[in-house]
C-alpha cells in the first residue's frame, strides 16, 4: 500500500510512540504530486500551553508519484498529549488537510476538507520509572468476603447491621429492603486466614501479586464505604494476620500484596462522618466542631453534602484539604505509609479520575519513600493518556503519578474479538494504546477480562446479547445453557491465553479460573466454589501460569503482530534470549497457516507437543478455538 503518512511506521514518524520530554520527533509526509501543493505545514496543538504552532515542512525529495516533506516536532518544556495534523496549500489557493483516520486510531490517516482529526503524541518525563516485578507477573484479584472462610464469623459488635450467611453457597441478597434501599450488608465471612490457607493454590496458578478489594473496616460487604482506614475489618482479620500473610506470601511464594485505596469518599457510617453515631468521637455529620468536618463539602449541614454519584452512604471528601492530605498521604504515620510498612507492596486507586493529579503525585512519592519498589495502579476505564475528567486533562500517567492503569480497553476489545469481531479490530485497539502510552506504563498494565465491576468473563463470552436486557431478578439466577457454556469455556481459554502472553500483568478475577458465572454486582461476587471447580479450566490456567513463569519472552518481551484477520490472530513476544509465537484460532473452523521458522523444531509450551519445521517454515494446522505458544 502506498502511504502518505503512518504514525506507526518509523519511516514516517520516529521515534515510535510516546516520547520523553525534550525528544525531537521526526515527521515525514509524502503527499501525491497530483494534489498540486504549493506549501505544506505541520500544525501542532500543544495542549499544556493551549497553543497551536505552525511548523513549515521542507521539501526533501521526490519519490515516484509523491513528494517527501520533513519537519521536526519539539517537545521541549511540554508535557502530556500533543496533537498534530498536516495543512496543505494548493496552487489554486484552496486548502486540504491530512489527519488521523476517522476512527482516531493512529496509523494511516485520512484527507479532510476541514476540521481534521489530530494524531496524538504523548510526552512524558524522562525520570518515569516503574518497578518491573508487577508487569512481569500475574495478578489475582480477591473480593475479600467471598474467596475463602475457615469458620462462620459472628457479626455482633461490628459496624453496620450485618447479616451472615451460614451456608457458603447461599445466594446473595440483591433486592431493596422495605425502605427501598439496597444495603449490601450480607456477609459470607471470607478471611485473611482463609486466603493464607490458599497461598499454595495461588502459587500453583503462577500468581505473583494478590490484589485485594478494600479490606478496611466498613459497614458493607464490598467495603468501598470505608469506616476506619487504619483498621482491618474485624470480620476479615487483624493487622497482625495481614502482616503475617504479606510476609509469608512474599518470602515463601514470591507473592506480593496490593491494596485498594478508596480515597475519594468515605462511608456514611464511619469514624470520620459518623452518620449513625457508631463511633464515640464526633464525626462531621454530628458536629461542626468535629475535626473531620472540613473533609466534606456540605451545602446545608448536616444532611446536604456532596457524595459519590449521589449515593448518600458515600460522602465525598475534599482531597485538597491539608488535614485530609496529611492523614492519607503526608504524615509519617499516614494511611498509605502505614499499610506499606505493614507489608503491602502497593496500591490500586479507586476512581483515580476523581482524585486530583497533585494528590496522586504526593501519594506516589510517599509510598516510594517507604518502599522504592511499591507500585501504584489507577482505575481508569479509557485511554489514560488523553483522559479529561471534570473539565481538566489528566496528567497522572506521565511519570509523577500512576505507574499504570487497569486495562478496560483490553477487556472490551478481547471479548469482542472472541465473540466474532475481526482480529484486526483487536490489533488496532491495542496498537492505539501502545502508540499513546509510555512504554513502561504499557508493559505494566493490569490486563483483566473481568473484575468486581463487570460481568463475569465466562458470562460475557457466552451469553446472548438479549440476556443483558432481562429484568434484574432474572439476570440474578440466569446461567448459560449447556451449549453456551461449552462455547464460553472454549473462549475463556483463548482469552486467558492472550492475557498471559500480552505485555503487562494478566489479572485473574477470583473464580474465573474455576468457571464461575454471573452478571453484574452482586451476581459476579458469589463465593468461590471450593470442591466444585471446572477441573479442565483450572488446569489450563495452571499451565498458563507455568508457561509465563518460565518464559522471559512472555513476561517482558517486545510484541510484534504477525497476522490478524477474521478469527486468526498471530503475534510474537521476543526477548534477548527467547522468541515465543502465539497463534490463536478463535473461529469454529480449522485454519491452515504457514509460519516462517528457522529452527528445526518448535515446541508448544501449553501441550509440550513438538512440531517439525520443513524448508524454513512450520505448517500449522490450527483446530477450532485453540491457541499455541510456539517456542
Amino acid at each position: 500500500m502506498v502511504k502518505v503518512f503512518d504514525s506507526r511506521d518509523p519511516a514516517y514518524r520516529s521515534p515510535y510512540g510516546a516520547v520523553t520530554q525534550n525528544t525531537e520527533v521526526s515527521i515525514t509526509f509524502c503527499p501525491f504530486r497530483t494534489w498540486n501543493l504549493s506549501k505544506v505545514s505541520l500544525m501542532v496543538w500543544y495542549d499544556l500551553r493551549g497553543e497551536m504552532v505552525e511548523i513549515p515542512m521542507k521539501w526533501h525529495a521526490a519519490r515516484g508519484e509523491q513528494d517527501v516533506y520533513k519537519a521536526t516536532i519539539s517537545t521541549t518544556d511540554t508535557l502530556g498529549p500533543l496533537w498534530y495534523h498536516f495543512e496543505m496549500h494548493r496552487k489554486d489557493d484552496t486548502l486540504l488537510y491530512y489527519g488521523n483516520n476517522h476512527r482516531v486510531r493512529g496509523g494511516v490517516g485520512d484527507i479532510y476538507q476541514s476540521d481534521p482529526a489530530g494524531y496524538q503524541l504523548t510526552v512524558y518525563l524522562p525520570e518515569y520509572t516503574v518497578p518491573d516485578w508487577y508487569g512481569n507477573g500475574v495478578t489475582y484479584q480477591i473480593f475479600p468476603d467471598r474467596f475463602h472462610r475457615l469458620s462462620v464469623p459472628d457479626p455482633k459488635g461490628r459496624v453496620g447491621d450485618r447479616i451472615v450467611h451460614q451456608n457458603w453457597d447461599e445466594f446473595p441478597v440483591f433486592g431493596p429492603n422495605e425502605h427501598g434501599e439496597v444495603m449490601n450488608n450480607d456477609f459470607y465471612g471470607g478471611s485473611i486466614a482463609g486466603v493464607h490457607s490458599k497461598l499454595e493454590y495461588l502459587y500453583d496458578l503462577g500468581v505473583t501479586t494478590i490484589y485485594f478489594n478494600p479490606i478496611f473496616e466498613a459497614a458493607s460487604n464490598h467495603r468501598y464505604d470505608t469506616a476506619d482506614y487504619m483498621k482491618v475489618d474485624p470480620m476479615f482479620g487483624t493487622m497482625e494476620e495481614f502482616t503475617a500473610l504479606c510476609k509469608e506470601a512474599k518470602e515463601k511464594y514470591g507473592i506480593r500484596v496490593i491494596l485498594d485505596g478508596v480515597f475519594n469518599h468515605t462511608g456514611f457510617d464511619s469514624r470520620y462522618f459518623n452518620g449513625r453515631g457508631t463511633y464515640p468521637e464526633l464525626g462531621a455529620h454530628q458536629s461542626k466542631e468535629s475535626k473531620y468536618v472540613n473533609w466534606y463539602e456540605f451545602t446545608e449541614w448536616p444532611n446536604a453534602y456532596s457524595s459519590w454519584w449521589g449515593v448518600y452512604t458515600l460522602p465525598q471528601v475534599n482531597e485538597s484539604h491539608p488535614d485530609y492530605i496529611d492523614f492519607i498521604v503526608s504524615n509519617q504515620n499516614s494511611v498509605v505509609r502505614s499499610w506499606i510498612r505493614a507489608g503491602a507492596s502497593g496500591w490500586r486507586l479507586d476512581v483515580a479520575d476523581e482524585l486530583p493529579d497533585f494528590f496522586i503525585e504526593k501519594l506516589r512519592d510517599a509510598i516510594r519513600e517507604e518502599n522504592e519498589e511499591a507500585i501504584l495502579i489507577g482505575e481508569v476505564w479509557e485511554d489514560a493518556t488523553s483522559k479529561v475528567a471534570y473539565g481538566a486533562r489528566r496528567h497522572y500517567l506521565l511519570g509523577r503519578g500512576l505507574d499504570s492503569v487497569m486495562n478496560y480497553p483490553f477487556r472490551n476489545a478481547l471479548i469482542s474479538f472472541l465473540r466474532g469481531e475481526d482480529a484486526r479490530e483487536f490489533v488496532e485497539n491495542m496498537e492505539c494504546l501502545r502508540e499513546n502510552y509510555p512504554r513502561l506504563a504499557f508493559f505494566s498494565l493490569m490486563n483483566h477480562i473481568g473484575t468486581h465491576d463487570s460481568h463475569r468473563a465466562l458470562t460475557a463470552l457466552g451469553c446472548d446479547d438479549s440476556d443483558y436486557q432481562l429484568p434484574k431478578h432474572e439476570r440474578a439466577h440466569k446461567r448459560l445453557s449447556p451449549a453456551q457454556r461449552f462455547l464460553a469455556l472454549a473462549r475463556i481459554k483463548l482469552a486467558s491465553a492472550i492475557q498471559f502472553s500480552f505485555p503487562g500483568s494478566p489479572l485473574v478475577y477470583y473464580g474465573d479460573e474455576a468457571g464461575m458465572e454471573g452478571f453484574e454486582d452482586p451476581f459476579n461476587r458469589l463465593g468461590y466454589p471450593w470442591g466444585r471447580v471446572n477441573k479442565s479450566l483450572l488446569e489450563w490456567y495452571r499451565r498458563l501460569g507455568n508457561a509465563r513463569r518460565n518464559s522471559e519472552a512472555l513476561r517482558s518481551g517486545d510484541i510484534r503482530w504477525l497476522y490478524a484477520k477474521e478469527g486468526l490472530l498471530v503475534y510474537e513476544r521476543t526477548s534477548e534470549h527467547e522468541r515465543v509465537v502465539i497463534a490463536v484460532n478463535a473461529s469454529i473452523e480449522p485454519i491452515e497457516w504457514t509460519l516462517p521458522w528457522q529452527q528445526a523444531m518448535a515446541t508448544d509450551l501449553m501441550s509440550g507437543r513438538s512440531i517439525r519445521a520443513e524448508k524454513g517454515a512450520l505448517a500449522l494446522s490450527l483446530e477450532p478455538m485453540t491457541a499455541l505458544f510456539l517456542l
